[in-house]
């Protein structure tokens, strides 16, 4: 199979001007680096210690708590984005920080009974402060207040990020960091994703980079992909989860062996958390943030089963001779989606705490109390599936 891989910091003149950042074309040297400090000729995987942390070694890399700051994080209501933005500023208060979560729409609203929401408390007595508002009336919603960085997760174009960015601005904030996507880099023959490389110039993200780049001399990117942790309210390995613990088999489109990228959100908010430490480091750049190890997909499934001390029978599909929408049937993209951290490393020190064969215990256990393996559940495009290839699944009784 094909790779689909791409990837590119985007660029605006007043960027350029600076030296910040590198124009945006796909003819430029993929590896070459969007700053001198940049030294992407050794390939992370040559570093052998980056790959099994040891568990005692785990713990999220924590702001310094030196130099306080105020922070305020507009964060989305909706999808697995929001279960950033509720670690980040866990880090941020453990590390003494102000911070203020400002999550779109009404604290009353049915999405506030989920999580990450409906752990705010976790939040609050650690000392932080939640309101909810539209982003566009930020000001109103905080009441005054100043911040040195403004973060935010929940923009996807420039219509919903701009008063965000103009708001911030006017008011003297000194640093803005916003949460873009790895899925905005134009498909490579020569993966993994690095910063750098081609990104789609229609999508959304990429003029908001732009623009952020354009009014802040200190702001930075974040390109996040697939992320597990307590907190997420978007399936991930909760999908294997719901046909292992049945003894249902796990459909994979194509062959299985495409690589992808998944990462624990403690490792996204500890990459944030050290831009807020070093605003200097972390200025004009992009980062892809996600976990430094890619997984395939039939290596999600058997890394779940063994979480949950189960078999798994994986089944091989062609979605077209299916005929099904892999993007329904399936959470995770059917290609090669595979980015690497290595602005994160080399600029800001990070390193990687992800290991999803420990990380998946974690997630089995809260899966299972939640009582999730217990309800009853239909499979249709499952059995649609399963149907087609002649293994459609006898005497299931959920």
């Amino acid at each position: 199979m094909a790779f689909a891989f791409a990837a590119a910091a985007a660029s605006t003149a007043t960027a350029l001007a600076s030296g910040r950042l590198p124009a945006a074309s796909s003819a430029r040297p993929r590896r070459a680096s969007s700053r001198p400090s940049f030294s992407l000729s050794a390939s992370p995987r040559a570093v052998a210690a980056r790959r099994r942390a040891a568990p005692a070694a785990r713990a999220a890399v924590s702001v310094r708590a030196e130099a306080k700051k105020s922070v305020l994080v507009v964060n989305t209501n909706s999808g697995g984005h929001a279960v950033i933005g509720f670690y980040f500023a866990k880090e941020l208060l453990a590390a003494g920080h102000a911070v203020t979560v400002l999550t779109v729409g009404d604290e009353g609203s049915d999405k506030m009974k989920k999580p990450p929401f409906s752990r705010f408390s976790e939040l609050t007595s650690a000392g932080g402060k939640t309101v909810w508002s539209d982003p566009a009336d930020v000001a109103a919603a905080v009441g005054g207040a100043s911040f040195d960085v403004v973060l935010d997760n929940n923009g996807k174009d420039l219509d919903a990020v701009k008063p965000v960015v103009d708001w911030a601005k006017s008011s003297g904030v000194g640093q803005f960091l916003f949460i873009s996507s790895a899925g905005i880099y134009k498909p490579t023959e020569e993966p993994p994703h690095v910063e750098g490389d081609a990104v789609k110039e229609s999508a959304g993200h990429v003029g908001v980079e732009k623009y952020i780049a354009e009014q802040f001399g200190s702001w930075a990117s974040f390109r996040p992909q697939y992320m597990i942790g307590s907190g997420n309210n978007k399936d991930c390995e909760e999908w294997f989860f719901d046909r292992i613990v049945r003894g249902r088999p796990v459909p994979i489109p194509g062959n299985g062996m495409q690589l992808t990228n998944i990462a624990h959100v403690r490792d996204l908010s500890s990459m944030l958390a050290l831009a807020v430490e070093s605003p200097g480091a972390a200025a004009g750049r992009i980062f892809n943030c996600v976990s430094d190890r890619a997984v395939t997909l039939d290596g999600m499934a058997r890394l779940c089963a063994a979480a949950a001390g189960a078999a798994v029978e994986i089944v091989h599909y062609d979605p077209a001779a299916a005929g099904v929408d892999a993007k329904k049937a399936f959470p995770f993209r059917n290609m090669h989606f595979y980015a690497e951290p290595r602005a994160a490393k080399e600029v800001l020190g990070w390193a990687s705490t992800t290991n999803l064969a420990e990380d998946l215990k974690e997630r089995y256990a809260e899966y299972a109390g939640s009582g999730r393996g217990d309800k009853a559940m239909t499979f249709d495009l499952d059995d649609k599936i399963l149907a087609a290839v002649g293994k459609a699944p006898a005497g299931v009784s959920v």
